[in-house]
């Protein structure tokens, strides 16, 4: 069957100015200077949303295939770039930015997100990146549940998309209905983007209502899962790809794309990487199958303890957040 092309797909943010639909994720692998080889096949196959974040240790690697591009006659404006300030930089966003642009080797990023709705006690270098107690829980400086000084590093992203040049648009990441919420009152800008883990193992569809009804486009990462691609193993996703022809990475990437969210996976295979490029043109019905998939046995692949208390479903380990009906 005839696949659509993922690349010529792109959303309208609340600002006006528009996302790609498909977007390269680079969170490292074991070597972060592979991450240079699959930025240079992403735009060469197509690609033109790179997501990138100071904490992955990645950038400066995206920075070198970045400028091979710009000599090959690519252009900076038709590239969509986005970093990200980490919870232990709370106190100096524009520094942690400043950083990512130097190794970036560009003048602005087209989006700039909070990474997390916490703070971390990290020195002026943003070190430790996840400080921890003598106990091993992280070392927060904020309540996780009540607390509300993650809003003030939001404004100072504020000020920066105000008083700069550096940044094009805002927004968040991993931030669940109570901290938008509660954002959504002192906010002067409302997010253009919320970052989360989602996948057909994962429903979320109060969630990504809620982030509609303000404007807020869904940005999906870790499409097919955690390591080994768990999601990928659903067999409603091996059904689809069977149907159409296609890949099951494709199929994943069909689900957000046709029902207007970023995806936004990251691969070490270069082939795949391309093949990524392409779509099956699912049904609705189809759709609604692969998010039925997940709610029989919701998953969760990202845990991470720093989230604990932050109010997301299904999140193993979390005794804080307050119960969901």
């Amino acid at each position: 069957m005839t696949l659509e092309s993922a690349t010529k797909v792109s959303f309208k943010l609340n600002t006006g100015n528009e996302i790609p639909a498909l977007g390269l994720g680079t969170v490292p692998p074991d070597d972060p200077s592979t991450v240079k080889d699959q930025v240079l096949a992403a735009v060469r196959a197509g690609y033109r949303h790179i997501d990138t974040a100071w904490y992955y240790g990645t950038e400066k690697y995206i920075g070198q295939a970045l400028q091979e591009l710009f000599n090959e006659g690519y252009k900076r404006e038709d590239l969509f770039i986005t970093t990200k300030v980490w919870p232990s930089y709370w106190h100096s966003p524009e520094k942690s930015l400043d950083t990512s642009l130097k190794d970036l080797q560009l003048d602005y990023v087209d989006l700039f997100l909070h990474h997390w709705p916490i703070l971390v006690d990290g020195d002026e270098n943003g070190q430790p990146s996840m400080p921890r107690n003598d106990d091993g829980t992280p070392k927060l400086l904020d309540d996780p549940v009540n607390g509300t000084k993650y809003i003030g590093v939001y404004h100072e992203l504020e000020r920066i998309y105000k008083e700069t040049d550096k940044v094009k648009q805002i927004g968040v990441s991993n931030y669940s209905i109570p901290k938008l919420r509660q954002l959504l009152k002192e906010a002067k800008v409302v997010p253009v983007v919320n970052q989360i883990e989602y996948h057909p193992q994962l429903p979320q569809q109060d969630l990504v209502d809620f982030c509609q009804e303000h404007g807020i486009l869904i940005e999906a990462y870790s499409p097919v899962g955690a390591e080994g691609a768990p999601v990928l193993e659903l067999k409603e996703i091996k059904q689809l790809a069977a149907k159409y022809q296609c890949t099951e990475n494709q199929v994943a990437n069909a689900y957000h794309i046709l029902q207007g969210r970023v995806t936004l996976p990251r691969s070490s295979n270069l082939d795949r990487i391309r093949d990524n490029t392409q779509i099956p043109k699912l049904t609705k019905e189809e759709l609604a199958s692969l998010y039925k998939a997940g709610e029989a046995n919701p998953v969760r692949h990202h845990n991470e303890d720093w989230g604990y208390g932050l109010g997301f479903r299904w999140w193993q380990g979390d005794t804080l957040s307050k119960q969901f009906d």
